[in-house]
């Protein structure tokens, strides 16, 4: 994926290029507040471009540089995210070597590879979603988690307002209302500091940003549409992969025992699916179906470990 890919395709990429080289008047209004990630892969191609230009000076370092940045920063956090599905994994009752197995099989996604490949910052949400069900489901000592979530999501991507009401609901446990409303306050407040920021330094009206935000409504009945088409069906497939037939597999394995209080999926319940309801909603907005669904992976990692850790047991059945 870096290596190959090509850029022509994809207005994404080159708004988050331009972003990372510190260019926010050509970059469009969905992407230029999500600075998080193109400042760190700025911060990290400074030396890469003062090495290269001495080992070969000859040649100059182009985009080069900030496309390495962006590799190094965005494996990084995809790393950091995938340690949130093991540890969530285990906490579900998964052995240790089914929830690595289960991480190491949803990292085998078309969509790890695009998080993790391209200059984008999809790997700072799947860090947030990670984080969030990972304190969810640790309770008062994953407290520091849900606070990072909170912090963290509204810089990292504007639709995070969609997953507060998961969070505060099911991560009340976890974190006391009051102090999720703290956590949020901060990340709103350096959200409304980036948007001053970059609003003033290109002289971009404030009302910008939220009619770009509705127009993301329109993206409904074209994401409808897209979703029972062959090619949007493929594209769901694509997101986990045969790693999805696994689980209608293993449900029919389950039902043959008939004692649903044993069940391997008995630890997971209301705040999955309520997760699931909030991926669809992401999904259904953005119009992007495969991108949007990776971010179940902390679930789908979860109930894939489950799997593995009764899978000798339901075999046998």
């Amino acid at each position: 994926m870096y290596v190959h890919f090509d850029f022509s395709h994809s207005p994404d990429t080159r708004s988050y290029l331009r972003m990372a080289a510190g260019r926010f008047d050509s970059t469009r209004v969905t992407h230029r507040y999500r600075v998080l990630v193109p400042a760190a892969a700025a911060v990290v191609a400074a030396p890469l471009t003062k090495v290269y230009a001495k080992v070969w000076p000859q040649r100059p370092a182009g985009l080069w540089p900030l496309r390495f940045a962006f590799y190094l920063v965005n494996c990084l956090l995809l790393a950091a995210a995938a340690a949130c599905w093991f540890n969530a994994a285990r906490l579900t009752g998964a052995t240790a070597e089914a929830a690595a197995l289960a991480m190491l099989a949803v990292l085998t996604s078309r969509w790890a590879a695009y998080a993790a490949g391209l200059p984008l910052t999809d790997s700072l949400y799947l860090v947030v979603f990670g984080l969030a069900y990972y304190g969810i489901r640790r309770g008062p000592a994953g407290s520091w988690a849900l606070i990072l979530a909170l912090v963290l999501g509204p810089i990292a991507k504007e639709s995070f307002f969609l997953l507060l009401p998961w969070l505060f609901w099911f991560g009340r446990n976890t974190l006391a209302w009051p102090r999720q409303l703290l956590a949020l306050a901060v990340g709103l407040a350096a959200l409304f500091a980036v948007h001053r920021l970059v609003d003033n330094s290109i002289a971009a009206p404030p009302t910008q940003s939220i009619s770009n935000a509705l127009e993301h409504l329109e993206n409904l009945t074209y994401s409808m549409r897209r979703a029972f088409s062959a090619k949007g069906i493929g594209e769901l497939l694509s997101i986990f992969g045969l790693f999805t037939l696994i689980f209608p597999i293993a449900v029919w394995l389950e039902k043959r025992r008939n004692n649903p209080s044993a069940s391997f999926y008995a630890a997971l319940g209301v705040p999955e699916v309520g997760l699931l309801a909030v991926v669809l909603l992401h999904m259904l907005l953005s119009g992007d179906l495969g991108r949007m669904g990776y971010l179940f992976a902390p679930v789908f990692c979860a109930a894939l470990a489950l799997v593995f850790t009764h899978g000798r047991r339901l075999l046998r059945s």
